[in-house]
Parts: C-alpha cells; sequence; structure tokens
C-alpha cells in the first residue's frame, strides 16, 4: 500500500515537473511562437539593374547580393507607376493609383482619406510599428505609425533628420549637398532661404561624415529599434527607408572612390574604370516630349546638354549614382547584422524593394522624368527580394509578374492577419504560393499607370499609350508623340518602337485589349475626382 502510494506520488510529481516544464519550454519559445516581425528596407529610385547580383559591369553591392541569396528575387516587379508617392501609396494600400486618385505627388482624395494602411492593419493585429526616413505618404494613408521620424521636416516636424543633422553641426553641409537639387538648404533648416549653387545633372561630392548622411539617419534609428524590440513579446512591423539614391546625387567620397569615372571603359568585364551606357547617345526624336525637352536643356537644374558635350559630366553623375547604391548597400549590410546580433533574423520576414527606378544614363537621362512619360524598364521594374524565415525556396528567382501592390495580400496571407471590413478592396494579389513554392501567379499582365502614360506589360511586349489629361498635354503635346511598343527578347533596350510595324499589329491589339480589361475592374474613384476638380478649374 505505502509502495503504491509512493508511486502516485511520484508518478503525479513527474506530471507536475512535465507541466511546469512545458509551460517553461512555452516561455522560452514564446518570441518563435509570436508571428513573424516585417522589415521593409526601401529604396528611393534604385534602378533594378545596378546590382551587383544583376550581372551589372560596375557596382558593387555584397550585401544586397547575399540577401538576394537567402531570398526569393522577383525578375519583373514592377511600380503601380513610376513616381514616389503613387508608388509607396500603393505598397502601403494595396490599391492602385487610378482608385486612389493618386498619380502623381501632389493629389489629396477622399479614397485617400478612407483606406486601412498597413501600419494601420499590423496595430490592429498587435504589431509594434516604426517608419524611419523619408515616406512621402499622406492622409490616411499614413496612419498607423507607433514611432516615426522622417528625413523630412514636413512629416515629422521638431524630429527630422533636417533638425537632427543641424543639431549636430553639420546643417551647412548638408545645405550644400540638398541646394545640388534645389538651390538653397532643404524646409526647417538655417539655409532654407539661402541661395546655393546647383550642379550640373544635380551631381557633387558631399563633405558631411558618415555617420551623418540621411542612409545613415535610416540605419541608426533602424538597428535602436531592433535592439529594443528583441527584447519584447510583441512582433514589430518596420518600413526603414533610405532617401538615396535618388537626387541630389551627393555622395560620400568613400563610395565614390570606388568607381573610377575618369574615362569609359569597352567590354563588360569588371575593371577599373566604368562601362559607358548603351543607350546614352539614343536618337532624340526616340523619346517622348518632355524627356526631349531635358536633353535639350529645358530642365536647368539636369543641364543634359551640357553633359552631351563633355561626357565627363555624365561619368561623374553614374559614378556617384553607383557610389550612392553602395552606401545603401552597405546600410542593408548593417540592418541585417543587427538582426543576426539581436537573434531574430530567423522570425523576421526581410522584404527589399524600391519607389520605382532611375534611367541613370541610359536614353540620354538623367533621374526619372515621372511627369513626362512611364513605360521604360529603367524606370517602372524595381528590385524585389524577399528573405521568409524556413523558406525553401531561398535562393530561386521568379519571373511572374509581380508589384509593389501585392506586398499588401501577401503579407496578410503569410501571416494570417485579421482583416477589417475595407471601403475599398485590396486590388493587388497574394504572391504567398510563388513566395513559398513557386507556384505561378497566373497574370497574363500588369499596368502601370500616370498622368502622362498608361503602360500594359506581358511576358514578352510592352504597350506605352499617352493618355495625359493634365496641363502636361498642353505643353509638351504628349498624344501627338504616339504610342510605343517594345519586344523586350529583340529590344533589350527600348530603342526600337515597334508600334507602327504590321507584323506586330495582332500582339498591340491584344495588349490594348488588356488595359479595357485593366479599367474595367479597376475603379477610378480618386482619379475622377482628380479630373472633376481640374475641369472646374
Amino acid at each position: 500500500m505505502k509502495f503504491r502510494n509512493l508511486f502516485r506520488m511520484l508518478l503525479c510529481s513527474l506530471l507536475i515537473f512535465a507541466f511546469l516544464g512545458n509551460r517553461t519550454a512555452y516561455g522560452q519559445n514564446k518570441k518563435t511562437r509570436k508571428k513573424p516581425n516585417v522589415i521593409i528596407l526601401f529604396s528611393d529610385q534604385h534602378n533594378k539593374k545596378v546590382m551587383g547580383f544583376e550581372g551589372h559591369p560596375d557596382v558593387l553591392t555584397p550585401n544586397l547580393d547575399k540577401l538576394a541569396s537567402q531570398s526569393v528575387v522577383f525578375d519583373r516587379a514592377y511600380c503601380t507607376t513610376g513616381i514616389c508617392a503613387p508608388s509607396r501609396s500603393s505598397l502601403m494600400t494595396g490599391i492602385y493609383p487610378r482608385t486612389l486618385g493618386l498619380l502623381s505627388n501632389s493629389e489629396r482624395t477622399k479614397v485617400m482619406e478612407e483606406v486601412v494602411p498597413l501600419a494601420v492593419l499590423f496595430k490592429q493585429n498587435n504589431y509594434r510599428t516604426f517608419a524611419f526616413g523619408k515616406r512621402h505618404t499622406s492622409l490616411a494613408v499614413d496612419n498607423g505609425w507607433d514611432v516615426q521620424r522622417s528625413h523630412l521636416c514636413n512629416e515629422t516636424p521638431g524630429n527630422s533628420y533636417t533638425e537632427w543633422v543641424q543639431k549636430n553641426g553639420f546643417g551647412k553641409e548638408f545645405a550644400k549637398d540638398w541646394a545640388a537639387e534645389f538651390g538653397k538648404g532643404s524646409e526647417c533648416s538655417e539655409q532654407a532661404s539661402e541661395k546655393i549653387p546647383t550642379a550640373d545633372l544635380g551631381t557633387r561630392m558631399s563633405a558631411l561624415p558618415e555617420n551623418m548622411t540621411m542612409e545613415a539617419f535610416t540605419t541608426k534609428l533602424t538597428i535602436e529599434m531592433i535592439k529594443e524590440q528583441a527584447k519584447n513579446d510583441s512582433p514589430f512591423f518596420c518600413w526603414a527607408t533610405f532617401y538615396r539614391p535618388h537626387q541630389p546625387y551627393t555622395p560620400l567620397k568613400k563610395y565614390m572612390d570606388m568607381y573610377d569615372v575618369s574615362k569609359w571603359r569597352e567590354g563588360k568585364k569588371k575593371g577599373s574604370s566604368i562601362v559607358k551606357p548603351a543607350s546614352l547617345t539614343e536618337p532624340i526624336e526616340n523619346i517622348p516630349p518632355m524627356m526631349q525637352s531635358i536633353r535639350t536643356g529645358g530642365n536647368k537644374v539636369w543641364n543634359v546638354d551640357k553633359a552631351i558635350l563633355d561626357e565627363q559630366l555624365w561619368r561623374n553623375h553614374i559614378g556617384a549614382y553607383y557610389a550612392l547604391v553602395s552606401e545603401v548597400d552597405y546600410c542593408v549590410g548593417e540592418i541585417l547584422k543587427a538582426l543576426d546580433e539581436a537573434g531574430i533574423a530567423d522570425e523576421t520576414i526581410v522584404i527589399y524593394t524600391a519607389d520605382h527606378g532611375d534611367f541613370v544614363g541610359h536614353h540620354g537621362m538623367v533621374e526619372k522624368a515621372a511627369a513626362g512619360q512611364n513605360v521604360y524598364e529603367d524606370i517602372l521594374n524595381i528590385p524585389l527580394i524577399i528573405r521568409y524565415p524556413g523558406n525553401k525556396q531561398k535562393g530561386k528567382r521568379s519571373v511572374e509578374l509581380v508589384s509593389l501592390v501585392d506586398i499588401y495580400p501577401t503579407l496578410v496571407d503569410l501571416l494570417g492577419l485579421k482583416m477589417p471590413d475595407l471601403k475599398h478592396p485590396l486590388q493587388g494579389k497574394s504572391m504567398k504560393g510563388t513566395l513559398t513554392q513557386g507556384t505561378p501567379m497566373h497574370r497574363d499582365y500588369f499596368v502601370s499607370e500616370s498622368w502622362s502614360q498608361a503602360t500594359v506589360i506581358t511576358k514578352d511586349s510592352k504597350l506605352g499609350m499617352m493618355i495625359d489629361p493634365t496641363q502636361y498635354a498642353k505643353k509638351f503635346d504628349f498624344r501627338s508623340f504616339g504610342d510605343q511598343f517594345f519586344i523586350r527578347k529583340s529590344d533589350a533596350l527600348e530603342i526600337k518602337n515597334e508600334i507602327n510595324n504590321k507584323d506586330f499589329t495582332t500582339e498591340i491589339a491584344k495588349l490594348r485589349a488588356y488595359y479595357q480589361d485593366f479599367t474595367a475592374k479597376v475603379p477610378d474613384i480618386g482619379k475622377q475626382e482628380v479630373i472633376n476638380k481640374l475641369v472646374k478649374k
């Protein structure tokens, strides 16, 4: 009897110990059982081809190369429009610009007041939300951040990079950088009204210390957040945005010294000097009206007409762009290292992407000429790298047609986020199957649309249709220029417009039908609101 009781006591003790052990184990594994963190590393104006793993002949991006090897790379990712604010707003809302009514940087519509952006959705799902760097969104699109610190003082007045760099004693150095494009210091700076010379192609060397650039600001805040949030039980969503390689093109000497801009190098084999863009001297009649105006000196900041006569200006500019990409790459590496050191890399989804690209000399152009065209791969085709913990697809490349508008539904799907009732349903498609299993998206076409041009993109071809109903049409006579049709395989540089080639009549008609399908399915509520306002004026 005593033995039986003793046995029962021992058995109960073991059960209690096992229960407590499980509770302890649950507590120890609590961090791994919570939903994954999400960090979107976001650059501004990053030409997808300007990365080492893309086979670029010059640019050095070891950290992005490594991240790509650990991720799924989407080779055919496109922005919904080649302009900052609408592209970023599509990312944050999962809605196309035509519905938002945001096809340039300045519109404000009722739809933009009614959306549920990613930051709000994550907060509703018990995430902490952070935004560091330029956001360039507005109204409800920009809601939901627990902590936000922008490069721009109008986004976070009193707590911005502009004020931070001034307080640290480097306001004049930053003002000179900013003035390379704007001719004065940035808003809220002591040099805001001071006239400072611009620079040809918006390009000159920065005198800032390495830890005082806009990229360093984003990196510093993101790393501090990672260290702090690694101690917390709740997951986080962070939008870490870099201002570069967007203009003004003012790199640090450290990064500029990585590129020899003294002459052009022949061939693609890596060497000391840089390769001349193959379409740098494309005939001017090939390109749309606003681009023609810039090429002939119509923009007195870029001074492209001077660069045509003195190609050293082009080399300086292109080398500066590469240098800024290399600085972004370094910062990406520091943030990824911080995730490793905090022990949370395996529980964090990492996305690297951009709002649009940059010509980087292609088509004889600088920046993006956003108001005058929305067709070229240099601008529309964006980097999209997604590292998902435990994903067996890592290291693979997808040729599926995807976009920033797809990121919202993809994160909802991957994380099982609870969705509120939406007045405006998500318009993107989840990439979960493609990301985790390599399954096809079954998307025959994708449309990127601005005020000036709607472009239909398919597996093999692209149709750009001039549509501008705004004041730009009168100034540059967009519609008389006509449409553009390019074949991907035979014309990777997009310099041979086949719109009048009768051999492609059927294919062109098919893409026009795709655009009609798109406009029938995707409402233009916000776009019509803006047009109605223009008509009244």
